[in-house]
């Protein structure tokens, strides 16, 4: 997909989105994404050579490699939302297979999914392509419904399957969100010993975070609390979902916030709003991935690429895409993920 391609892709929002200039954070104060990423910010961290390494073999792999941005295919849904109801658009991916050559062939950075998954084709793919082991889920089969992410395996397993990184998932706001970040944070621990990366899924969940018509879940202020959470405990990566809104704190009235978060620090321009996330994620010196979202159908193709300029623009690393891509032929898979890596290869989308 060329520039061109992108803006008419875009098409009422291209010119917002591309011509946008922020004055919240300069850019010239963000860790921006480039070539030289792990050795002009990781290099000074407490990270061993051994996480350095798998580090750059994330950066260094697919049709981004060498960019310093990062096109994940992450494929959970199996244990997050079901197999039957993520799968039946396209039953091919209940063979683990299929979801390794997706990633490959969607010239990915690196696969996100399952022990279970990875497991079954170790031994085929894990020196094909990065492996992101997902170590804990919430899983749907208990009655009433519950959500609570519980580990599915050890940081060692996901080790000896050849993993370079692995990937967990804390629901902030949820009434386990303490039990999570203390768990998670020790299996993070246990990953970079191991000389593995890690990844956080950022999430917030309660649902008083949702108040006169208007969802907070994807709040700027909440998700950047969220992130900022996440590189505390050491994430080297973090992934949230795109802001769609402001003001969670003073609409739940709960926790603690500054006007200026409103006023100075961000605006209403989705730029603005996803910058914000990046500030939270020590001013992208863990790298921000956003989330591609569920499939629409005929829409997804324009709202990914609208969400990787908007990642891209704001300082990000990346876009995390999965049942956009798996839930439809594996021909048009591929190419929906090559378009929004496009947005990553082109020159002309610059920093805002």
């Amino acid at each position: 997909m060329t520039y061109d391609n992108i803006v008419s892709t875009l098409g009422a929002d291209a010119e917002g989105l591309l011509q946008y200039e922020s004055n919240t954070f300069p850019k010239a104060q963000l860790h921006l994404p480039g070539p030289d990423f792990i050795d002009r910010v990781f290099a000074q961290t407490n990270r061993s050579p051994q996480v350095l390494r798998n580090l750059q073999q994330l950066y260094s792999h697919g049709r981004l490699a060498g960019t310093g941005y990062i096109s994940i295919l992450p494929i959970d849904q199996g244990i997050e939302h079901t197999a039957g109801a993520s799968f039946a658009p396209n039953p091919i991916y209940f063979d683990p297979e299929n979801i390794l050559r997706l990633a490959l062939e969607g010239g990915c950075n690196a696969v996100a999914t399952t022990f279970g998954t990875l497991a079954m084709m170790s031994r085929k793919y894990a020196h094909k392509i990065p492996f992101i082991v997902k170590i804990n889920h919430n899983e749907l089969l208990t009655y009433p419904t519950k959500y609570n992410q519980i580990m599915f395996g050890s940081v060692e397993d996901a080790w000896n399957l050849g993993a370079a990184a692995v990937g967990a998932t804390i629901y902030f706001g949820s009434e386990e969100s303490s039990r999570q970040l203390v768990e998670v944070a020790a299996a993070f621990e246990r990953a970079h010993q191991l000389g593995m990366a890690t990844i956080l899924w950022c999430y917030t969940r309660n649902s008083a975070f949702k108040k006169d018509g208007t969802d907070y879940h994807v709040a700027a202020d909440l998700t950047g609390q969220a992130n900022h959470l996440g590189v505390t405990i050491q994430a080297d990566i973090i992934k949230q979902k795109l802001p769609e809104n402001n003001g969670g704190f003073k609409a739940i009235n709960f926790s603690k916030y500054d006007e200026r978060m409103y006023t100075e620090l961000s605006t209403g321009h989705p730029i603005d709003l996803c910058r914000y996330q990046v500030a939270n994620c020590y001013m992208g010196r863990a790298g921000l991935i956003n989330s591609g979202g569920a499939s629409q159908g005929a829409s997804d193709l324009q709202q990914s690429v609208r969400t990787a300029v908007i990642n891209k623009r704001a300082g990000g690393m990346g876009l995390i895409l999965g049942r956009r891509a798996f839930q439809r032929p594996f021909a048009e898979g591929v190419e929906l993920l090559n378009a929004v890596q496009d947005v990553y290869l082109a020159n002309e989308i610059t920093v805002a």
